[in-house]
Formats: structure tokens, sequence, C-alpha cells
């Protein structure tokens, strides 16, 4: 039997692939209806869904469902990203965005990030910032410089420019898949400031 993580990744592989889909476990089902796949919680409704006349898709995505964590770790899978407001429906709507190779994407409440810091923060002292975790803002990637926890808010230091957020706000990073324990030569494959959504 699929888990909901698995029914969700087939989502979004089939979408992407302009493929119908038909997938359903005890409490999603996955679907095509009139030339939009969508997944269903038998609980909550329609929580997601993409038109396959969408090149590249764009997904919307439920901000209320309790499959909301799942539904944004598939799609973060495929370098899929949160990219606006909660529109009239209350979806939030999700785009593809190139990330820089090497790198893994994850779309995790920012206490997740806060976690990962700590196994990197060591690089970020020695040499002023590390390559190791990257950040989304203002719709470019930066190297974190510094984490910090003040009055219940997470405070994200980059190059330039101070992110405050809840522990529960939804932050939108990159850490690499293999990590360079000699981070003196900082590079990457592409220009980590210049990646697009579209």
């Amino acid at each position: 039997m699929l888990s909901n993580l698995d029914l969700m990744r087939a989502f979004v592989y089939n979408s992407i692939q302009q493929q119908e889909v038909l997938l359903s476990n005890p409490s999603l089902t996955a679907q095509t209806v009139y030339k939009s796949n969508q997944v269903m919680a038998k609980t909550e409704g329609v929580i997601a869904s993409t038109e396959l006349t969408n090149t590249p898709s764009i997904f919307s995505i439920n901000a209320t469902s309790s499959h909301w964590e799942v539904m944004n770790e598939a799609l973060a899978d495929y370098s899929y990203i949160l990219t606006g407001e909660i529109d009239q429906r209350g979806f939030y709507e999700y785009r593809y965005c190139q990330i820089p190779s090497g790198y893994k994407m994850h779309g995790t409440k920012s206490v997740q990030l806060w976690r990962a810091w700590w196994k990197y923060r060591k690089y970020a002292f020695q040499l002023g910032f590390s390559l190791e975790l990257l950040i989304r803002t203002r719709n470019v990637w930066y190297p974190i410089r510094d984490l910090t926890i003040s009055d219940g808010l997470l405070y994200i230091k980059t190059l330039g420019n101070e992110i405050a957020v809840h522990a529960d706000d939804l932050v939108i990073w990159l850490s690499k898949t293999q990590p360079n324990n000699n981070e003196t030569n900082n590079e990457t494959n592409i220009d980590i400031f210049n990646t697009k959504i579209e």
C-alpha cells in the first residue's frame, strides 16, 4: 500500500510528465478530472491540483490541509516551491525553481532549518559564511551566515539581509547533497544568485 508521501510523489511526477493519475490509499485519492490531476483527502476534499495543459506544471495546494507538510515535501523533491500568497480559494501556488547542482531543496518549518544549521555552523564561523546551507529570499539563493533565536523568532542572517521568522513559518532552503569538508574553494556549478522560477 502506498504511503501518503509516496502517493504525493507519484501525483507530482505524473503531473510533471502530463500523465493522468489514478492512485488511492486509505486517506488520499489521486485522480484525473477534466484535464486536471487532483489529490483528494477523504475528510477534506481537494487538497492539491494541477492542470495537465500547463508546461511547466503549476500546483495549487490547500493551505489548511492536514496533509500540507507531506505535499510540500513531495513538491520540494521535484524542485517546486511556494511562490505566492494564498488565493481566494485558500490555496498556495507552487512553481518549478531551478536549484544549483549538488543541492537538495527543502520546504520546511523554520525549526527544521535551525536543526540543520547546528550541523554546519562551524563552517560558517570559520569562514564567515558557508555554502552548505542556502536560503531563498527575494527570489535569490543566499548563503546563511548565522541563525539566532530571540523572543520566539528565528533570525536568519545572509550576505546583506536578516530575515525574522516564527518557528512554524515555512522556509525554502537548500542543503548540499554531499557536504564539502574543504569549504575554502566555495564553488558551485551554477551561479546561486541568479536562479529563476519558471
